[in-house]
């Protein structure tokens, strides 16, 4: 057995890391993590990394935090797994719950959009960066040649990149057709020839809440964590529908601010529940929510995981595991339109989002964290 090239408190303490410093939202997480983990440290091997991406696709869940625990699990089985994937969830969530105190404090978050403001431009740039490495890496090259060769991969991209942006939702069904399309032309099972009927399977209210509340709490949002798929932009029109119209714990404007503090602090946006738990039912709701929100995905990741590995090593795996994928990432390129729709919304966003995307191609040592608050500051200036 190959020596692993990193101890548990290495991987732990990098997404710990990632998780108080990674902005951007699901598209640059994963993307960070190839980055990081596969290109520059070698920790974990690209075909590691893809079959997470694939698992992290096919569950229910938000997918940054799903392959965040399967990076965990690869050598470290459940304990990686789990202590990884408390270190990227866990300053995001002490983040958003010092927000909601805020938040209760002052009644309002008019500085906040002025932040996001600058903010949300500077994150289309990332994440359109992020979203190119990604493409050439699971799907191929830009270049006549390498479209040649990938001509399906390269279809199943743009379908999922045009059915994203038309219903601005992840469709779970698209990433499966994918990969059986690809897997039956490429590699298929040898069952198949045999067998045509074969199927594929302010402190005040820090502490204020209702028992009563908080179960509710906690039904509503293991529901969204078990039922919802895609990107934590997904579970966005989910929780709209529970929170605000079904069982009015918010109203519209406090919604719009939750998903704000989501997209200016780092780590998953669904950790948004956790401000949206606080403002419902103080610390107990933040903490239930988010509880409820992120169980069924950890479940969902590794329980699968031993059996998914050992059966990825097949080459009809694979291939449907590289169909998936090619899908997963045109999904990802997709919201990336969609979320540059809803934030460049003038010059200034436009710039600020060019200028982003030309820093990290041209100043390849800059760091994220920087260019977020320097676009944070530049928000507040546009906005004072």
């Amino acid at each position: 057995m190959n020596e692993i090239p990193y101890s548990l408190r290495q991987l732990v303490m990098y997404f710990l890391k990632l998780g108080t410093t990674g902005f951007g939202g699901p598209v640059a997480l994963v993307g960070y993590m190839h980055r990081d983990l596969v290109e520059q440290k070698k920790w974990i091997a690209e075909e590691d990394y893809r079959e997470g991406l694939a698992l992290a696709q096919l569950a229910p869940g938000p997918l940054a935090a799903q392959l965040g625990i399967y990076m965990g699990f690869v050598h470290y089985r459940v304990l990686g797994a789990t202590l990884c994937g408390l270190a990227f969830v866990v300053p995001s969530f002490c983040m958003v719950v010092a927000l909601g105190i805020l938040y209760q404090q002052f009644g309002g978050l008019a500085w906040m959009q002025a932040v996001f403001y600058g903010v949300g431009a500077a994150v289309i740039g990332i994440i359109v960066m992020s979203s190119y490495k990604l493409t050439v890496k699971s799907v191929g090259k830009i270049s006549v040649l390498a479209v040649k060769q990938n001509w399906l991969l390269w279809l199943f991209y743009l379908v999922a990149v045009v059915v994203t942006v038309i219903t601005q939702s992840e469709e779970f069904l698209l990433f499966i057709a994918a990969g059986a399309i690809y897997m039956f032309i490429k590699a298929p099972p040898a069952i198949s020839k045999k067998n045509t009927n074969y199927i594929l399977i302010g402190l005040t209210g820090f502490w204020q809440f209702e028992w009563n509340t908080l179960g509710k709490i906690g039904w509503y949002f293991t529901k969204a964590g078990a039922f919802v798929f895609g990107s934590g932009l997904a579970i966005v029109p989910f929780l709209h529908a529970g929170v605000v119209t079904e069982n009015h714990w918010l109203t519209e404007q406090q919604f719009v601010d939750a998903v704000a503090v989501a997209m200016i602090t780092p780590g998953p946006v669904v950790i948004t529940v956790g401000f949206i738990g606080y403002l419902i039912a103080g610390f107990p709701g933040a903490s239930v929510a988010a509880l409820a929100t992120f169980l069924p995905c950890y479940l969902f990741t590794i329980i699968p995981a031993p059996y998914f590995k050992k059966i990825a090593k097949n080459k009809s795996i694979k291939a449907f595991v590289d169909g998936i994928t090619a899908a997963v990432i045109g999904a990802l390129v997709g919201a990336v339109i969609v979320i540059a729709s809803r934030n460049i919304i003038d010059i200034p966003t436009t710039i600020i989002a060019i200028a982003s995307l030309f820093a990290l191609i041209y100043f390849k040592k800059m760091q994220e964290p920087f260019i977020i608050v320097l676009a944070a500051l530049i928000g507040l200036l546009i906005h004072r």
